[in-house]
């Protein structure tokens, strides 16, 4: 019984038909050790037949298909020319060896080729693959290998699908690049002050925020120069009069010394990089609070959109955190004291990243440890329908956040909050309501769109119906027009005839009259 094998390449298929079967009897060591060896494994295999791909995207489809299991009309049509054929109601005398068992049983399906697949074929297809530039003449040297590169590029490629919009990435890096501003913004205020009190040291204590700091020292530039018209532009960035009347009072009694010209222009100039700096932290947030809502809904709403950030941030992914149980989202971020704690034998962190939310906070000190845990129960399930759901919602999320404003009035006044499957039940209630209630708007707007079409179209009938009676109209119109034309010609030649009748007889008449006249003038000469 002969064996053949198929070998998918980069570049083509290729079949191989494989000598010396009763010699081995199928010994995979037999073939394994023979495998290295060129000259001994040359001997046993031989191309039969090769088809190359037409193209990248060719090779690209070709490879999906049997990595799916699935026979393509190109491959069918190689194998019935190249492989003897199968006859009805007899055994096959030969065999086709495949490295995907799935596409095996497709060709048996489709072309009764019989198949299999064993360590016995792939320890043969390893030697092929290790040799195939070999066995293939018209190959030159370095093109197998940009094949293959080329090919393994554009399959990945095609695997690896995502959502552009859901992109995790996007969110952790936008929260560690917030952490990273806050200590900037924060560092930098603090030199401004600093270096601005040696001009104005009274300001500090009657302006606290930094970033209001930086925009007050900008405006002031020099001390001296404040006077009562500085109040209303004071009074616009402080936002209290009072405020403004009292740094203009104190900036004509300060102790600071004066600054030379230079040195208030770098100090103004560094003023403008924090506020600047500030403004665009104000940006940042606001562009991580709708990626947020685009990726993880129901956490944000849940827990909030910087705790929820910093969750996927620590565990790396939404994949990642949805993967995690809600014991560890619990103590996520506390992984220091949690090991410190395992190895003094003391007691464990109840919380991690968690204790940002307010939750917790509004919790009593008795109960900060059971809302800790209630809350990682319930960011671990809204984590796991952000990651996994289909379409984007925030009713879970908001759902899951009432619980636990149940659960913390529970903790406190002893009043029973509802069941986790009464309220999960009711929410997908409401969804379906939803999405019945869409399909039946959308139902009525293509039912209107169709009566107006309907009407439109009876309307264009009636106009074309019209149309087609005033065309008719008009055509008899025009015959008969034409009919009164035809009658009219036709009296006008009739008339025109008699009067030709007419003058030709008169003028026989005449003529007539003229030869008698002659006649009796003839008769009256002779007669004389």
């Amino acid at each position: 019984m002969t064996m053949y094998v198929q070998y998918e390449s980069s570049s083509g298929y290729a079949i191989f038909e494989v000598h010396g079967l009763d010699e081995i009897g199928q010994n995979t060591e037999a073939v394994r050790t023979s495998v290295s060896d060129l000259s001994r494994f040359g001997r046993v295999v031989q191309l039969t037949a090769f088809h190359p791909f037409e193209s990248a995207l060719d090779a690209l489809n070709q490879q999906n298909a049997v990595s799916e299991g699935v026979m393509t009309d190109e491959l069918r049509s190689f194998l019935e020319l190249n492989l003897p054929k199968v006859k009805e109601g007899k055994k096959p005398k030969f065999s086709l060896g495949l490295a995907e068992p799935k596409l095996g049983s497709h060709i048996f399906e489709a072309t009764k080729i019989p198949c299999q697949s064993n360590e016995f074929v792939l320890e043969l297809l390893r030697g092929v693959r290790q040799h195939f530039d070999r066995f293939i003449k018209d190959l030159k040297p370095g093109d197998l290998e940009k094949s293959q590169l080329g090919l393994a590029h554009s399959y990945s490629r095609a695997k690896v699908k995502f959502n552009v919009n859901r992109v995790d990435n996007m969110v952790i890096q936008a929260i560690f690049l917030l952490d990273t501003l806050d200590k900037d913004i924060n560092s930098f205020a603090m030199r401004v002050r600093e270096w601005y009190s040696w001009h104005f040291p009274e300001l500090v204590k009657i302006v606290n925020d930094n970033y209001l700091y930086a925009r007050v020292s900008k405006m002031i530039d020099d001390k001296s120069k404040l006077t009562e018209d500085h109040i209303p532009m004071l009074t616009e960035v402080l936002g209290d009069e009072d405020k403004a009347k009292e740094v203009v009072e104190a900036g004509k009694a300060s102790m600071g010394q004066d600054l030379s010209p230079v040195d208030l222009i770098n100090v103004q100039t560094f003023a403008q990089r924090v506020m600047d700096l500030a403004d665009y932290r104000k940006k940042l947030y606001d562009y991580l609070v709708t990626k947020m809502s685009d990726i993880a809904p129901n956490l944000a709403a849940l827990i909030g959109e910087m705790v929820g950030a910093r969750l996927i941030s620590h565990a790396g992914s939404l994949t990642n955190l949805a993967k995690c149980p809600s014991s560890t989202l619990q103590i996520l971020g506390a992984e220091k004291a949690l090991f410190r704690a395992l190895k003094t034998r003391g007691n464990t962190p109840k919380y991690g990243l968690i204790f940002h939310s307010s939750f917790i906070g509004r919790a009593s000190a008795k109960n900060k440890g059971r809302i800790a845990r209630y809350l990682a129960n319930k960011c671990s399930i809204a984590s796991r329908i952000d990651c996994f759901a289909d379409g984007a919602t925030t009713a879970f999320g908001e759902k899951l956040r009432e619980q636990v404003e149940e659960r913390l009035e529970f903790y406190d006044k002893g009043v029973a909050p509802r069941k986790n499957v009464d309220v999960m039940k009711e929410v997908i209630e409401n969804l379906q309501k939803n999405d019945d209630e869409g399909k039946d708007v959308s139902a009525k707007k293509s039912k209107k769109k169709k009566a107006k079409g309907e009407e439109e179209e009876e309307e264009e009938e009636e106009e074309e119906e019209e149309e087609v009676v005033a065309m008719e109209e008009d055509k008899s119109e025009k015959k008969k027009k034409k009919e009164k034309r035809k009658m009219e010609t036709a009296e006008e030649n009739e008339k025109s005839e008699k009067k030709k009748k007419k003058s030709k007889a008169g003028g026989d008449e005449e003529t007539d009259d003229g030869h008698s006249t002659k006649k009796k003038k003839k008769k009256s000469k002779s007669a004389e």
